[in-house]
């Protein structure tokens, strides 16, 4: 398999940035899930989860390091007042506190198996970047197993083309310049149904397929044991000892 595309996600919940090649390190993609929307009344993290316009917006990262928001209206911005006036309610852009222990806390369905949910729990993600787990530095799907699946849906870093990456779990490879162990797959939710832009409409037999076919599970989650640079057309080789 090759590297097809690679995403940066800096604010959690927003559309990306695919880029060429990808610095990789400890935590990630550099840039990837550093920033996050947080609702100043209720102290919780926000996503697509539960505020499904989040994926109506875009962020990058600037070439000084920092990162903005573009909001449908094509606004440009950083600012928590006109986030606020956005999005409904009272929110602060925070960047992750990479050397933190204190997880932040967001909402998720009951039952992830329901397309349209009304109860929500509570639930912790990462300390430090905005991931899900601390499992997950690095998410990677092939188009084989996308089939016909528009592969924005699922939020990867890594695109690959070909097939095979269930068959990872618990093996070391090498992506570029990148060493690689790979972990249990990753669980979906109902963000992989919600419609956004260029043209991806609300979608809920894509969430009931994957647990129908694959129980839940689509893409892998890999740690980062050795840091370095991948670039798109690079080979996924297993390790060397």
């Amino acid at each position: 398999m090759r590297v097809l595309e690679l995403w940066r996600y800096p604010v959690k919940s927003l559309q990306g940035q695919r880029l060429p090649e990808a610095e990789i390190g400890d935590l990630g993609i550099a840039g990837d899930r550093r920033w996050a929307l947080f609702d100043r009344d209720t102290g919780l993290g926000l996503t697509a989860r539960r505020v499904p316009e989040l994926l109506w917006g875009a962020a990058r990262v600037r070439p000084d390091g920092g990162v903005e928001v573009v909001l449908p209206d094509g606004t440009v911005t950083g600012d928590d007042a006109v986030l606020s006036d956005w999005l409904g309610r009272r929110v602060e852009l925070r960047a992750a506190d990479e050397d933190g222990d204190v997880p932040p806390v967001y909402e998720t369905p009951a039952d992830e198996e329901v397309p349209d949910p009304t109860e929500w729990l509570q639930w912790e993600g990462a300390p430090g970047p905005f991931h899900d787990s601390p499992r997950i530095r690095v998410s990677l799907v092939s188009t084989g197993t996308l089939g016909r699946w528009d592969r924005r849906r699922f939020r990867a870093n890594v695109v690959l083309e070909g097939e095979g990456e269930d068959a990872l779990r618990g093996r070391e490879a090498r992506l570029g310049g990148v060493r690689l162990r790979f972990g249990v797959p990753i669980a979906r939710c109902v963000m992989t149904t919600r419609p956004q832009p260029g043209g991806i409409a609300r979608d809920t037999s894509v969430l009931e397929t994957i647990h129908r076919e694959r129980d839940g599970l689509l893409a892998v989650r890999a740690a980062v044991l050795a840091p370095g640079t991948v670039r798109v057309g690079d080979l996924l080789a297993p390790a060397a000892d």
